[in-house]
């Protein structure tokens, strides 16, 4: 489940010294007349709604989770880019929680709206917004804090996932590093179309995507580990949303097995960076709502009956309020199962192993134009188990805690840890959306080539997404085999090809 919080700001300018008198005047007009206050503020304060909202769910890589708890106990904003957990100056924009926070589930059912909740409101001066975070209530929190009640995790802290296991579903606590203390942070370089703007007289809502699915993490212990995902944007509420069906191209019918679509944009390096993620319903149909403005790169993938795989498909440029109506994807001509990708990472310190988490994306570089590429995150799948076959399961996030079999010619000392991605065994078929519309250009003939690209982090928190990112340098793209010499990373339906190692050195 891909979540959202959106936060409404109206505003008028107002002296940054009056920051903290303006906040406590607001808190007290919200506690007593309901949260409805824009009847009492005076001609220069401006008013933050804050709301949580959730896309369709999406399939996550590391569990069959029904449900995602998380307890919200505030949000808050910076207007520094430097910040860091323990700056001064991070505004309170929800201080109605602080005395009732919110439990939300993550994997609900979004009203039509997208929107799951209220989160409360207060008000902001005129400035520039460069970090956003959400903090959590702590699993055990000190006597005599605010909890919710009822408590949907039932004695497993205030976090937690569901899990359905043949029929039968347990509840299991959700492990939170500092995330209770310091925050769920999105920092300026995921803040979709730079930092959020608040000017004098202006409405600003601003998005935050909570990519649920990429932020658990199953330890070897079995316990749930929450590592979050988090970009944010400036979005509109009205008619918001990107959406269509997914059929398959010689039916016309939705694909039965797992679809899962990804919305996606370039960062600086020109790599499409996936923003959310989503699995289609029974119907093959999706939504994303609400959005940043802009455009973004649809991709889709699927697995059909018996483990059949599609191409990748993408539609590039896709303005945001588009309806895609029917994306078709082919079928994998004679294949049995989709192409598996293995592979080590390794991790030093400057003369020992070291820890770190790391977050691993499968890469193929698309024609955009006749003088342009650009390379599509391709969103990792799972098998299912068939009765010649076990079920295999992508591990786009892995922890780095030991040497324990650590494959031949290692750096001396290295810990080290093995991964999977589940991906297509063919090009991607692309469209370029114009105004007209779209259509399919065919797959690329010849070897069906990707990289593997690895972000490391330091232990516990999320790279890419707030976390500290770790080792030098932190990211690193692997395009070749394991083989001596190497050669591309070329892959086979229903084969594994191993990657060659990927080494992090400089790791802390």
């Amino acid at each position: 489940m891909i979540s959202n919080v959106i936060l409404r700001l109206r505003e008028r300018p107002i002296s940054y010294l009056l920051l903290g008198t303006v906040m406590a005047v607001v808190a007290v007009i919200v506690i007593s007349c309901g949260g409805n206050i824009s009847t009492m503020l005076g001609p220069n304060m401006g008013i933050v709604k804050v709301s949580i909202s959730d896309p369709p769910s999406c399939m996550p890589p590391n569990g069959n989770f029904t449900h995602v708890w998380i307890t919200v106990r505030s949000v808050q904003a910076h207007t520094s880019a430097t910040a860091d957990d323990n700056s001064a100056g991070w505004h309170e924009l929800a201080p109605q929680l602080a005395s009732a926070p919110m439990q939300i589930d993550l994997f609900a059912k979004e009203d039509a709206t997208c929107v799951l909740a209220e989160l409360g409101s207060a008000s902001l001066p005129e400035g520039s917004l460069q970090q956003i975070r959400l903090l959590l209530l702590s699993n055990s929190p000190a006597a005599g804090v605010a909890v919710p009640s009822p408590n949907a995790c039932a004695g497993n802290g205030f976090n937690c996932v569901v899990v359905e296991d043949n029929g039968v579903s347990t509840i299991h606590e959700l492990v939170l590093s500092s995330q209770d203390n310091t925050g769920l942070k999105i920092p300026p370089g995921q803040i979709v179309g730079g930092p959020i703007q608040v000017a004098a007289g202006q409405s600003v809502d601003l998005n935050i995507d909570f990519n649920a699915c990429a932020s658990i993490v199953q330890e070897g212990n079995g316990t749930f580990r929450l590592k979050p995902t988090l970009t944010a944007g400036v979005v509109s509420t009205n008619n918001s949303g990107i959406g269509g069906q997914v059929v398959d191209s010689v039916t016309k019918k939705p694909i039965s097995g797992n679809v899962i679509v990804a919305l996606e944009r370039p960062d600086s390096m020109g790599i499409d960076r996936i923003v959310m993620q989503a699995a289609v319903d029974s119907n093959g149909n999706f939504r994303f709502c609400p959005l940043p403005t802009g455009t973004f790169d649809v991709v889709v993938v699927a697995l059909g009956t018996a483990n059949l795989p599609y191409n990748a498909t993408a539609v590039v440029n896709v303005p945001n309020g588009t309806n895609l109506n029917i994306i078709p994807l082919v079928a994998e001509t004679g294949a049995a199962g989709p192409a598996i990708l293995q592979g080590f990472v390794t991790a030093k310190t400057a003369t020992a192993g070291a820890t770190a988490d790391v977050t691993l994306a499968a890469l193929q570089t698309i024609n955009v134009s006749s003088s342009v590429t650009r390379q599509l995150t391709i969103p990792l799948q799972n098998t299912q188990a068939t009765a010649m076959t076990s079920a295999v399961t992508s591990t786009g996030l892995i922890s780095i805690t030991d040497s324990k079999n650590c494959p031949m010619g290692s750096p001396t000392g290295a810990n080290c840890a093995q991964y999977t991605l589940v991906v297509p065994a063919s090009n991607p078929s692309v469209g370029i959306f114009v105004a007209g519309g779209f259509t399919f250009s065919a797959p690329a003939s010849g070897d069906v080539l990707f990289s593997v690209d690895a972000n490391a982090a330091v232990p516990m928190t999320a790279p890419m997404n707030g976390g500290k990112a770790d080792c030098t340098p932190s990211e690193i793209v692997t395009s070749t085999d394991a083989s001596t010499p190497p050669k591309p990373l070329k892959v086979t339906p229903a084969m594994t090809t191993n990657v060659a190692r990927t080494d992090f050195t400089g790791c802390s």
